[in-house]
């Protein structure tokens, strides 16, 4: 269907309620949750991680950037805190892009020359020096549209002969990688995302239940059959047959 492999991040039924609890229960404590940090916060349109804020402020009385950036470090906590940056802090033309969709639509107009020239900074910020400038990767991936990243993601192939994604596992690491990978992962097919991520919590000798819990609720109502479609290419059999 037309709705196949694009973001759902615009769904009628979001309630940010649930995905601030999350948030909470990943940096209460001792230690952090990363990977639970990185599932709510890429999954949701930019609009929508701004309920997320004000419903993490009204439950729990704490402003949610300022609790981030006291969790975490370095360029993982950039690119996280980016992630919350409203649109509004964005420059005239990325305004008006995310006024015209959040991440979520694939009939609007991308403009190949500016989806170029990001390919070309990412390349000249990674592959093609000593190192990795990881704020450029950081803002072209925080602050595109989907749309207009898909564009990015295939000049980039073209320029490095590798894609993105290898790219990025090339240059960096962490948690700051995992992140990354999720954006540009999500930014291909949300739908994929999710089921590689119930594939891994169910593999192996254990179960990850924490990761398997969040993926089934967070989705339950959204796109869980498009996910158990991407699961049974990926995994070879239905998902129910390893939930049961």
């Amino acid at each position: 269907s037309e709705a196949e492999g694009k973001s759902v991040a615009g769904a009628l039924n979001f309630d940010p309620t649930p995905d601030a609890q999350t948030l909470y229960k990943a940096m209460k404590g001792l230690g952090t949750d990363e990977q639970a940090i990185i599932d709510v916060l890429t999954k949701r349109s930019n609009v929508q991680r701004q309920e997320i804020a004000k419903s993490f402020k009204a439950q729990f009385g704490k402003d949610l950037i300022d609790s981030l950036k006291s969790e975490l470090s370095g360029n993982f906590e950039r690119l996280i805190v980016a992630l919350m940056y409203s649109p509004f802090k964005y420059d005239a033309k990325e305004l008006y892009d995310a006024m015209r969709g959040e991440r979520d639509n694939a009939t609007f107009y991308v403009d190949p020359a500016l989806a170029l020239q990001d390919a070309e900074a990412l390349y000249a910020a990674g592959e093609k020096i000593r190192g990795t400038d990881e704020i450029q990767f950081i803002t072209i991936l925080c602050k595109r549209s989907a749309i207009h990243l898909l564009k990015v993601f295939e000049e980039y192939q073209k320029l490095a002969g590798k894609s993105i994604e290898d790219s990025i596992k090339s240059e960096t690491c962490g948690s700051l990688e995992d992140a990354m990978l999720a954006i540009v992962k999500c930014t291909r097919s949300v739908h994929c995302y999710f089921a590689e991520r119930l594939h891994h919590a169910l593999k192996g000798a254990g179960t990850d239940d924490g990761t398997l819990i969040r993926v089934i609720v967070s989705r339950s109502e959204v796109d869980l059959n498009l996910i158990k479609a991407e699961f049974k290419h990926i995994a070879g059999k239905p998902l129910s047959s390893m939930i049961m």
